[in-house]
């Protein structure tokens, strides 16, 4: 472990007191220890220390937590100087990266991105950036290995990165914005790429499993409404009968035009520039693909669809009634309509 010290004099602050509003905040978590054991708030009071100090520790937050705690000042500086997570000299005003370099996030292109933060913000760790906006470290496993490479920034991560992600996700904190933390490739969560490959009927009229992302917690906010629940059963339930007096080996197109008419295409998207059709809930880099294949690269293409056109499709892609229940239309009216994704 390399060695951490304080930051020099000449940029520590005279003092360090929490606001209001994080004093209540302390003093509260404080509470919730048997007095003999109030030392054990020690690490989310510095945790909150540093989100108010610019996501750096100075020495003045460190004596006024140990005050704080009637900790003596050595204890407190080995908590701070153990732990990574607390950062002892000033950082980016915009952005602090944190790039994973464990092995899972280098065999998956970290090393780009440590190129990229030499090359845009200082050629050496723990440096800030000319206009001080940014600074970057590599660390050890952040947690999300199956959506390496990833970085972390301050409280979230961003994750399933490429050189280009990444610039683009550097470039939105340059502007003063926050980019969507997560995935950056368009799959939710850490679900295979492509969609889940199990379950694929699943609705979400029940709550996603304890633990999930924001995103799907939109998703879940968003789920279906009871009317196109009740319509899917009954489309599923039809096109299985209609399909049940078809030969075995029936194609899916032979299956599609028995139970509806596909839609009208096009022969290329609208000036070369095709929407992403995955910011539909239920559409993955497969289906997208299908889609593509069959002339539909926009939003309002989707958003027209009749009834057998629904059909049409649905039976196609094998899941008939889940247009349906995850309501493509409806959401594919609406992002063409410049509105976001249920996805973001």
């Amino acid at each position: 472990m390399s060695v951490r010290r304080l930051a020099p004099d000449e940029v520590q602050p005279a003092s360090f007191a929490f606001t209001p509003d994080n004093l209540a905040w302390a003093r509260k978590t404080i509470g919730q220890y048997p007095p003999e054991r109030k030392a054990s708030a020690v690490i989310p009071l510095l945790w909150r220390a540093q989100e108010q100090h610019a996501y750096w520790l100075p020495k003045a937050a460190i004596e006024y937590i140990a005050d704080m705690l009637d900790m003596p000042y050595i204890r407190v500086f080995e908590v701070a100087t153990f732990y990574t997570m607390f950062q002892l000299q000033p950082v980016g005003t915009k952005a602090h990266i944190q790039v994973c370099g464990t092995t899972p996030c280098m065999l998956r292109g970290a090393e780009a991105l440590i190129k990229i933060c030499k090359s845009r913000i200082h050629h050496e760790p723990f440096h800030l950036s000319d206009d001080g906006d940014f600074s970057w470290e590599e660390v050890e496993c952040a947690g999300a290995c199956v959506n390496a490479p990833m970085i972390q920034v301050f409280s979230d991560t961003y994750e399933d990165l490429t050189p280009e992600s990444f610039e683009a996700v550097l470039d939105a904190f340059a502007r003063g914005e926050t980019p969507m933390p997560g995935p950056q490739n368009g799959r939710r969560g850490a679900e295979p790429e492509g969609g889940a490959l199990t379950l694929l009927d699943l609705s979400f009229d029940a709550a996603p499993p304890g633990g999930a992302m924001v995103a799907e917690k939109k998703v879940a906010e968003a789920g279906p409404s009871a009317a196109a629940l009740a319509l899917a059963a009954q489309e599923e339930a039809d096109i299985k009968a209609k399909l049940a007096t078809l030969a075995a080996d029936a194609t899916p197109e032979q299956k599609a035009d028995a139970v509806g008419r596909r839609p009208q295409g096009l022969p290329v998207a609208r000036e070369a520039k095709a929407d992403k059709l995955q910011r539909v809930k239920g559409i993955g880099p497969v289906n997208e693909g299908k889609l593509h294949a069959l002339g539909i690269f926009h939003f309002d293409q989707i958003a027209a669809w009749t009834r057998e056109e629904i059909r049409w499709v649905g039976t196609y892609l094998s899941f008939p009634g889940r247009i349906d229940r995850e309501e493509w239309t409806v959401q594919a009216k609406a992002l063409a309509a410049g509105a976001p994704s249920v996805k973001e």
